[in-house]
């Protein structure tokens, strides 16, 4: 089994999490097909957190 490489345009990192094609977008240029999910290495998953950090705060009061 071959791992996974990081999904980011330019990167060829080993992937080390998994997120939504849709919010990744919004940050990122991605390569690959359409799936619905994309691969990150571990700085780009760190830049991912932080930018989504707000949306995904309102998300969890949404939850409560």
């Amino acid at each position: 089994m071959s791992e996974k490489t990081c999904d980011v345009v330019g990167c060829d990192e080993v992937a080390v999490k998994t997120v939504s094609r849709k919010k990744a977008e919004k940050i990122f240029d991605l390569k690959g097909d359409k799936s619905t999910k994309v691969h990150l290495c571990k700085k780009h998953y760190k830049e991912f957190k932080k930018k989504t950090k707000k949306e995904r705060g309102l998300e969890r009061l949404a939850w409560k």
